[in-house]
């Protein structure tokens, strides 16, 4: 049984893959070529925004869009605790300062009342000025937007929404990467949607941040790739990825967001048994998650390893994602207290990530829950 099965979607892809990739080698259109573009348009179209300016990871991403913002020294950019490190990382790169906030336990995105008691700390101590809040629609499903926009106007902050893991969910008929006044995500192979190497894209109805963006994707440039008008990065997406990501878009929009979903119904309902041992990821009302990862939350550390280890005896993998709070990452723990974040604290002592993708068979997420009640029976 694999995590994430791309070995079976390859195989059952592989005539229109195949296809896409031996047209671009044909083509030697290795750089920018017409996929790219197309891919944008077809994203763009699809999340419901004006831009779609593809890149070369999630990473660079976020990295574009706080480059386009101007963020740097003296700024505070307010990032949940428990997501994965270049959340905050890219926001170091900048010379800004990420802020940590809790998360919710139920749903694992950031906690609203903490992000504004954050901002109001922040604002009362003077050192810092609260320019952005990184969002991040964790484990596929997108963070509470109703909630962090009231924050972000009443605070003048503008709104960067990672949705890395996030593509394909949804939120009262909007879809995630719409979210944000910049929004990016990530087509790292084990994503929602994902190629066959690195990948990312930004997402914006802003002209002018767009148009930034797109000239520090390329080496800062001008009207062209040799009119240098601002220091910029290289970070393009691959013809071949594109190539690679029209096809799997279409596989992802027309049956694998549903299929995903179905799996995760059957999980559920084999699990909801186990109520008193386990709690299973919760989608509220008016939500509709990419499930990235189908994450269980156990009793304590002990029962969340041995579990774990039970599991791996039985040829099930499984994942921790995460095992370190970001306030408690060596990069970081130097400019924050141990107490932050008791929640997030929390989730890493019991969080685990079983099997997930739109194509695991029934028998498959069957074979998990029998070993789990095997555990703890």
């Amino acid at each position: 049984m694999q995590f994430r099965d791309l070995q079976r979607q390859y195989q059952l892809q592989k005539p229109e893959i195949d296809a896409a990739m031996q047209q671009v080698a044909a083509s030697s259109s290795f750089i920018m070529g017409p996929q790219v573009k197309a891919l944008e348009s077809d994203l763009a179209t699809y999340v419901g925004v004006k831009h779609c300016l593809t890149c070369a990871n999630g990473t660079d991403a976020l990295t574009l869009a706080l480059k386009a913002w101007g963020i740097g020294p003296g700024d505070a950019v307010f990032v949940p605790d428990f997501t994965f490190f270049s959340s905050a990382e890219v926001v170091a790169l900048e010379g800004a300062t990420p802020v940590f906030v809790d998360v919710k336990e139920e749903t694992f995105n950031i906690d609203v009342n903490d992000l504004e008691r954050a901002i109001s700390a922040t604002i009362a101590e003077g050192r810092l000025t609260p320019r952005v809040i990184i969002t991040v629609d964790l484990f596929g499903l997108p963070a509470d937007y109703t909630s962090i926009r009231r924050v972000a106007d009443r605070y003048g902050l503008l709104v960067l929404e990672d949705g890395a893991q996030g593509f394909g969910g949804a939120f009262e008929g909007k879809r995630a990467c719409s979210f944000g006044d910049i929004s990016t995500t990530s087509f790292f192979p084990a994503k929602p949607l994902g190629c066959y190497g690195d990948g990312g894209a930004v997402f914006t109805d802003n002209d002018e941040w767009a148009a930034l963006i797109d000239s520090y994707r390329v080496h800062g440039k001008g009207t062209f790739k040799y009119d240098n008008v601002r220091i910029g990065m290289n970070s393009r997406l691959d013809t071949l990825q594109a190539a690679i990501l029209q096809v799997k878009f279409r596989a992802f929009r027309d049956e694998e967001l549903d299929a995903v979903n179905k799996v995760a119904d059957m999980y559920d309902e084999q699990l909801s048994s186990l109520s008193a041992c386990l709690a299973v990821p919760v989608v509220p009302e008016g939500f509709l998650s990419s499930w990235a990862q189908y994450t269980i939350r156990l009793r304590n550390r002990e029962t969340r390893d041995a579990l774990q280890k039970y599991l791996k005896e039985h040829d099930i993998p499984s994942m921790v994602y995460y095992p370190k709070p970001m306030h408690l990452q060596t990069a970081f723990c130097h400019t924050v207290k141990e107490e932050m974040c008791p929640v997030a604290t929390h989730l890493t002592d019991v969080v685990l990530s079983l099997p997930m993708h739109p194509y695991m068979h029934a028998e498959e997420v069957k074979a998990v829950c029998d070993a789990i009640r095997q555990f703890f029976d």
